[in-house]
């Protein structure tokens, strides 16, 4: 919209006259309807004269007045009608919401991984991990709270909600597997497979 990045508040009255002049889908009315209580005349309709202008010409000075107070009266009345309006767009994005959520429902003793918050202090930064934990699932509140408790048994100072929690995936280890597949380095040298027949493979000791 801004030819460049100086002149942003140049171009800001156009950009807000245009929003405050257009249909909000959450409200079914333009702002500027509910606060002066009728439609904004645009430039255009100045230059080209439109039906409402050449109206409005025509009217005398009384009935024009008369007829802005008029609609100032009614303008309760649409204000009503956009609140209504808003609260069945907001009751339909619920319903749209809903449907496409999945309910996660924890019970005592299950194993979770809790979200690292954006506002928690992590030296690692971008590459710190968005998942910590494992936690055990201690109590489990009836609208989606959760109480933790760590490895070591200590309880969670806070709550927290079923949405910042996943959970934790445990594999079971298979002794006979993990005895017959071997994978250690010595002297340089790579050694893996099973027991009996091992292979080799030398490691380089300048890596690219």
């Amino acid at each position: 919209m801004a030819v460049t990045y100086k002149d942003w508040h140049e171009m800001l009255p156009y950009a807000l006259y245009g929003y405050r002049t257009s249909v909000r889908t959450s409200i079914g009315a333009t702002p500027y309807s509910l606060v002066y209580g009728t439609e904004a005349v645009f430039p255009i309709e100045v230059e080209i004269p439109s039906l409402r202008v050449l109206a409005e010409v025509e009217l005398e000075d009384a009935e024009w007045t008369q007829r802005c107070l008029d609609q100032l009266n009614l303008i309760e009345e649409k204000r009503l009608t956009a609140l209504c309006h808003g609260q069945l767009y907001q009751r339909r994005i619920k319903n749209t919401f809903d449907q496409k959520v999945k309910p996660r429902v924890f019970k005592a003793g299950d194993m979770v991984l809790k979200k690292v918050l954006p506002n928690a202090r992590n030296p690692g930064g971008k590459w710190a991990p968005n998942y910590e934990g494992p936690y055990v699932v201690k109590h489990a509140f009836s609208r989606g709270a959760l109480l933790l408790t760590d490895a070591e048994g200590h309880d969670l100072e806070y709550s927290i909600n079923a949405d910042l929690v996943k959970r934790a995936i445990v594999e079971a280890s298979t002794p006979n597997r993990s005895r017959n597949r071997t994978s250690e380095i010595k002297h340089g040298v790579y050694i893996t497979g099973p027991s009996s027949s091992r292979s080799t493979r030398s490691i380089p000791k300048n890596p690219p």
